[in-house]
């Protein structure tokens, strides 16, 4: 784990409200494990005092800026303007400071067994599960299955597919791809493909039918929940969610920062969210 003051290379709006930033990071591509995130502050004494966490969407290196000089090595998130942290680091520009704590929690831990993997992303939930596919793409068949309300908030679809995944795109109003909800297009998939292995990010909503799907054609599935954080490593426990088995006798309680975000979808108690 890094915690960096580092400096902001680019931060370039996707869409309206969705920005992709860059960050200088060294050192931490080879400490990041797919599915795990980084807690971000745009400077010391800045109000939100929190950091907020974010997904590492992608690791890299720039071309070097002259021969003999190592090339610099930085990291990207993908984040949505909902609130006042967010609308601050929509702010900055290159060369602006920035706090950086991380790589944290628990990422993707599937099957090493050859099996597809697909991914099923709702809107900004796309961010976790590039470096995912893109790390497993060259040893088995990956697809990626998209959904978001609108052509406006389909987000990184040509990094997934420079990346050899192959990507369908699902919207709530039909602008581009499938009208209609990305799970159904998960039950299509798993029709004719039931032996493969699932990873998801996105609204709750879109996880527990994600989740109902998965379980009744007996799929393995692996969710990253997103959730509001104070440290992001297990100290305050205000990202707890319930453990399958939770009764209020005997409760199980995970905190998605520590054991998570990245949980088997076994493992969770579905039933608290309505």
């Amino acid at each position: 784990m890094k915690d960096l003051h580092t400096k902001v290379i680019s931060n370039q709006e996707l869409a309206p409200g969705f920005f992709r930033m860059r960050v200088l990071a060294p050192g931490f591509g080879a400490q990041v494990r797919p599915g795990q995130f980084v807690m971000v502050r745009v400077r010391e004494g800045a109000t939100p005092f929190l950091r907020r966490p974010f997904g590492v969407f992608r690791t890299g290196f720039l071309p070097p800026e002259c021969d003999g000089l190592p090339p610099k090595e930085y990291l990207e998130i993908l984040y949505k303007v909902v609130g006042q942290g967010t609308a601050l680091m929509a702010a900055l520009h290159g060369g602006d400071p920035l706090q950086v704590l991380g790589p944290l929690g628990a990422g993707f831990d599937l099957p090493a067994d050859g099996k597809e993997l697909i991914l099923v992303a709702g809107g900004i939930g796309v961010a976790p599960l590039f470096l995912l596919g893109q790390t497993l793409a060259p040893h088995r068949p990956v697809r990626l299955l998209l959904g978001a309300r609108c052509r406006d908030e389909v987000l990184a679809v040509t990094e997934f597919e420079r990346a050899g995944i192959e990507t369908y795109v699902a919207t709530d109003d039909g602008s581009l791809g499938e009208k209609g909800l990305v799970t159904q297009v998960l039950e299509t998939c798993l029709k004719g493909s039931p032996s493969a292995v699932v990873a998801a990010c996105g609204p709750i909503s879109m996880l527990k039918e994600t989740n109902r799907i998965c379980s009744s054609y007996g799929v393995f599935l692996q969710v990253s929940l997103e959730a509001l954080m104070g440290c992001g490593v297990g100290a305050c426990l205000g990202c707890v969610v319930k453990g399958r088995g939770h009764t209020e006798l005997a409760p199980r309680q995970l905190t998605v920062c520590e054991d998570g975000p990245v949980f088997r979808s076994d493992d969770i108690d579905w039933s608290q969210w309505p």
